[in-house]
């Protein structure tokens, strides 16, 4: 017997868990499960005929298929050309994307052996023990399995069996100790130490779980041991509130600070507002990048979260979140959702400036996706929201958002992207928004600039953006183009240890002999501590020293004070980029101002 575990993911660092807990189940029940199921996971960006030839030659003998919104049409696609080759070939769904649309799935894809609904573990589990009794099981028996749905070819119509009950957590085994460590090389490794969630957010899914389950703690510290002993790069919490319960979050934060290993990032997606004065203190001790948080705040109109059935306290939030910001060793990844009920243009800029203005490390500007299943979808015509058919759904219009403002949005989303959430234009950007009435209108302004250059076509490389930022910034403000000149010099070389200069950048020759010199006669050991092994040419290789006439790294209000009241450049400063020892939140060169 062999049942094929097929996975296609966005991309090759991400990797597809609920795969392998489908088989860790399976094998805990019956050692012999483990040699009878096989994972293969994909990406969405390789061919399908390729994929389809795999899959070919592996000759199985049932095959189900891992479905989200990033993948329902390739992986129809792919069943379907799987089907045709071989016929006999039972295939399976199972997932989000189809747990909640089963019956429209099965229509589209008569051939189907079925649909394992919700969670899948046990379900999956019964399936495989009655394909090792029978090669082809009759309809009775798969409708003896809970938690599947079944096309009846008769009546064309979908038979649902009864639910599948909700495992206990700590019956999930820990499915990482039995992979080899190759399989997970280079990609980001999940982790749940919970499933479902309190909160009925009228756009997700865990809206519709009924309350929520947690592992042990003991079992949960066992388990994220065997991360920290590996040195992981990152774990990735799959809990929806990961604070929700303050007792399970506070002994898990605490367990991570009291046996860092200096190395491993850990991702939480937590509700901010609902931090406890102790978990505020835990996360202030961590140490930088050890830990980042995912905070959906998703709107800060009152009318909007009501018609969405969240009750967020936005004031707390502000609060935590700059609390948190101000400790500077937890990086902050803030949520906004554009397309919600209530929620036109003028008032989505109210939620980005406020949001903008608590300085996440990262502001997701997403677009509504009216998910199968959830409450908002079948509220939707109640409230005008037309989204695209096919996945992800994404909204189109609402009574509140005209189609035309969706992508004026879109263009602002990628302005947010590009400049703010890649962290490399920091204080070019800083002394730019002073000279607009918000955050949003500096964005619009910028997205119109980069549509009249037709930048959103020609797709820009990554280091002419700063070509652009300032050119966009000398039209706009002429007056200040030194300053802006110089700012834009200082977030170049705070990322780029580039020995080619950039045009804009201006001469190399300036100061040239004496920033030799600097290095020739071992200035730079003073700087540079942990740099002994390395001899002076190595170290200039290795750094970088510029010459700059106003202070780059001063506050962007005070700077341009400065600047327009002395035009003509005060004491010339030397600030030396340290790129081994990068800021972990920002990734920036370490910086330090030097005598030379």
């Amino acid at each position: 017997m062999k049942f094929l575990l097929i996975g296609l993911n966005a991309k090759y660092i991400h990797s597809n868990p609920a795969l392998y807990s489908l088989r860790a189940y399976a094998a805990a029940q019956d050692a012999r499960a483990a040699g009878e199921t096989e994972i293969v996971e994909y990406t969405i960006n390789q061919q399908l005929s390729d994929i389809l030839a795999d899959l070919y030659e592996k000759r199985p003998d049932a095959a189900a298929f891992s479905c989200y919104i990033w993948n329902r049409r390739q992986v129809l696609e792919l069943a379907g050309a799987l089907h045709s080759v071989m016929p006999r070939l039972p295939i399976w769904f199972g997932g989000p994307e189809v747990s909640y649309d089963a019956q429209a799935v099965l229509r589209e894809a008569p051939y189907a052996a079925g649909v394992l609904i919700g969670e899948g573990e046990e379900t999956f589990w019964e399936l495989l023990e009655l394909y090792r009794k029978e090669e082809t099981p009759d309809r009775e028996a798969l409708r003896r399995i809970p938690g599947l749905a079944l096309w009846d070819a008769r009546t064309e119509r979908t038979v649902f069996t009864p639910r599948q009950k909700p495992l206990e957590m700590d019956r999930l085994p820990f499915f990482y100790r039995d992979v080899p460590p190759a399989v997970f090389e280079n990609r980001i490794l999940y982790y749940e130490s919970s499933r479902g969630c309190p909160f009925h957010c009228a756009y997700c899914l865990s809206s519709l779980d009924e309350g929520t389950r947690q592992k042990s703690l003991d079992r949960v510290k066992e388990e994220l041991r065997f991360f920290l002993d590996g040195n992981v790069a990152q774990v990735k919490f799959l809990d929806r509130t990961f604070n929700c319960d303050p007792r399970h979050a506070v002994e898990i934060w605490r367990y991570l600070l009291e046996n860092d290993n200096g190395v491993t990032n850990f991702h939480f997606e937590v509700e901010a507002d609902l931090l406890t004065e102790e978990e505020l203190n835990l996360l202030g001790q961590m140490r930088p990048g050890q830990v980042q948080l995912e905070i959906g705040v998703q709107s800060t109109n009152p009318a909007t979260l009501r018609a969405v059935g969240r009750r967020a306290d936005i004031e707390r939030l502000t609060e935590a979140v700059k609390r948190l910001r101000a400790g500077g060793n937890v990086h902050l990844h803030l949520d906004l959702i554009a397309g919600l009920p209530y929620e036109g243009l003028e008032r989505f800029r109210e939620s980005f400036d406020a949001v903008y203005r608590m300085r996440p490390h990262q502001l997701q500007l997403g677009f509504l996706k009216l998910l199968k299943g959830t409450q908002l979808a079948q509220k939707a015509g109640e409230y005008g929201i037309v989204c695209w058919a096919e996945p992800p759904y994404e909204v189109l219009r609402t009574d509140w958002l005209s189609y035309g403002e969706i992508v004026r949005l879109k263009k602002v989303e990628t302005m947010v992207e590009q400049y703010y959430n890649s962290g490399q234009f920091v204080h070019l950007l800083g002394a730019l928004e002073a000279g607009f009435a918000s955050p949003f209108v500096f964005y619009e302004a910028l997205a119109d600039f980069y549509d009249r250059g037709g930048y959103f076509f020609s797709q820009p490389a990554r280091t002419y953006r700063y070509q652009i930022l300032l050119d966009f910034a000398m039209q706009r403000d002429p007056a200040r183009g030194d300053l802006y000149r110089e700012l834009a010099v200082y977030d170049f070389y705070l990322r780029e240890n580039a020995k080619s200069r950039p045009a804009f950048a201006g001469p190399s020759d300036r100061g040239r002999e004496r920033i030799g010199a600097f290095y020739r006669e071992g200035k730079c050991r003073r700087y540079l501590p942990g740099y002994e092994e390395w001899d002076s040419r190595q170290i200039q290789r290795m750094t970088h020293l510029e010459l700059f006439d106003w202070p780059p790294d001063a506050d962007p209000g005070t700077l341009l004070k400065q600047f327009d009241s002395d035009r003509a450049g005060g004491k010339e400063i030397a600030i030396l980029f340290d790129y081994q020892n990068r800021d972990p939140l920002s990734q920036n060169a370490g910086t330090m101002r030097v005598e030379l």
